[in-house]
Order: structure tokens, then sequence, then C-alpha cells
């Protein structure tokens, strides 16, 4: 039987007359990891401060291990490991002082013997004596997750925590996640990263405050209607004119080199696209139909949502 951990209930946050998170409602189960996906002013660190008892809320409910966040605030922190957005350790304290800092704050005993496994596991053991203002953006936030859970927490919530990172690092974090989980951890982490996203068991897409879905990855790309084909074809600025006048075009969107092209289902869709580019004389060098991808169905949702708000 599975174990709610985090339950959000017609959470609102407020700032002045700017309504950031608007009456969402989110459940994390023991295990699984939760990713919270969407741009900048999404809602994301707003929710994630207010689920780690940083925040208080203007409205709604929100337990984590049972109990009400704001209230027993200090008491979560034991339980609860978070990870900032912005780096927010001491930059003149090494390695070493800033992990130890932190266990003595928390009251972890046996403080050495964890201090050493959690900076061989993260790789930083070799720069112990380094101070964290030396340190490269990779391994800033590495010692940062290292810090986040020298008290062994049951939770742990990262608010972007691959922003700045470069991709090598990125794949290190993951795959350092990803065996905390396999040892028990439950996640809850936000990210701008649509391909990140694939990495959790459940997605919360969101959009100006509002929850536009909440799924896995795979029922969260069925959400979208329609077809998308994927098309090589110069010149690119002609074809994406062109395609954009079509009547059975409802979107197109660049993706590298390549254009991602949503249509209604009313034709074969490679078809309809060829005729369009064809008479356009745009030269297609490679086209396909292609399952929707996150990226394809977020921009969907928010198209919908748009257009749904300017009704």
């Amino acid at each position: 039987m599975s174990e709610r951990l985090i339950d959000v209930r017609g959470l609102t946050v407020r700032y002045g007359t700017m309504t950031a998170v608007d009456s969402i409602a989110l459940a994390v189960e023991r295990g699984e990891v939760v990713g919270l996906i969407g741009p900048d002013g999404a809602g994301k660190t707003s929710t994630l401060r207010v689920i780690a008892g940083l925040q208080r809320a203007a409205a709604g409910s929100v337990t984590v291990l049972g109990h009400d966040v704001w209230a027993h605030r200090r008491a979560l922190h034991h339980s609860l490991g978070y990870l900032a957005q912005r780096f927010a350790l001491y930059g003149d304290l090494t390695v070493n002082e800033n992990v130890q800092f932190f266990a003595l704050l928390l009251g972890v005993q046996r403080w050495r013997s964890r201090r050493e496994m959690l900076l061989e596991r993260v790789g930083l053991a070799a720069f112990r004596d380094r101070q964290a203002d030396r340190l490269s953006g990779g391994m800033k936030q590495k010692l940062a997750l290292a810090c986040s859970l020298m008290h062994e927490p049951q939770v742990l919530v990262l608010d972007e925590p691959t922003t700045g990172v470069d991709p090598v690092t990125r794949r290190e974090l993951w795959k350092l996640l990803a065996g905390l989980v396999a040892e028990g951890l439950t996640l809850v982490v936000a990210t701008p990263y649509l391909d990140e996203a694939e990495r959790c068991s459940r997605v919360v897409l969101m959009h100006r405050g509002r929850v536009l879905a909440d799924a896995t990855p795979a029922a969260a790309r069925a959400l979208m209607h329609g077809t998308v084909v994927e098309v090589l074809a110069e010149p690119r600025g002609r074809a994406v004119e062109a395609l954009r006048q079509a009547p059975d075009v409802l979107d197109v969107q660049p993706f590298a080199a390549r254009l991602h092209v949503w249509l209604s289902a009313d034709r074969p869709a490679e078809e309809s696209v060829r005729l369009t580019l064809a008479s356009a004389a745009v030269r297609v060098l490679d086209i396909r139909v292609i399952p929707p991808t996150l990226e394809d169905t977020f921009l969907y949702l928010t198209r919908d949502a748009s257009a749904g708000e300017a009704a």
C-alpha cells in the first residue's frame, strides 16, 4: 500500500496583488520522483518553498509526513532536505566546513563518517579543503546536495538543481539522484528542462501558477491531440511561413535544425505538409510523423490554456 508523504490542497501563494500559485493540488507518494515542470514564473519555486516550510501560503493546506508544514516547520527540517535554486552555502568556508556546519546545525550524530561517505559519493572528497567560492558551478551543486543529505531526510526538495550546469554534470547529478531514489528517498524537483521530466515517475506541468497536467510522462504526452510531423526543409524561413499559413496546421516550433509541425488529424499529416511546402517551393530533405514529445505537449497545453483565458 502506498504512503502519501506530501499532500497539497488548494495551495495559493500571493506577492502583493500578484498570484504566483493559484489553488493547486499535489500529492506525492513515498519513493516517487515528482517533477514540477514549467518556465520561469510558472509558480514552481513558490510551491517548493511552501512545501519546505520556508514560506507561508496565502490559502490552502500543505502537509508533509502528516504534519502541517508551517505549524511544524522547525521539526520538518529534520526530515526534509532542500536544495535552493541559488547557491546558498558559505563561500569562505571549505567543502569540509560547509558540510560540518549543516551537520551540527541539524544535530547529526556521527557526522564525520557520514560526511566522508557523502563527499565520496558526490565526487568531492579530493576537494574537501577547497573554499566553496573556488568550486565550479557543478561542484557547488554537488556540495549543496551533500549538505542537504547530511541529516538523512525522507524527502528531498530540489529547485532547478541543474540550471546553469554543464551537460556532463547534469547527467552525473541525475545519476546520483537515481541512486538515492533506489535507496528509498522521495524527490520533488523543479526544472525548466523538459528532457529531465522524462526521468520523473510523474510530471506536474505548470503555467502561470496553475497545473495543466499531473501524470506520468507517457500519459502526459497522450494528452496532445492531433499529429506531429518532424520536417527538415530549406529554405527554413520560407517553410515556417508557409506552414503557419496552412489551414490544417495548428502550430510550428523549431527543434534544432528541424521543425515540429502540429496538425489537426483531418487528413494524412505527412502528405499535407509535403503539399504545403511544395506549393511554396520549399525543398523537403526529411519528413516523418513522430510521437509528441513532452515539449510538444507542454506547448499544446499552454496554447490551449492561453486560448481559454482569452475567451
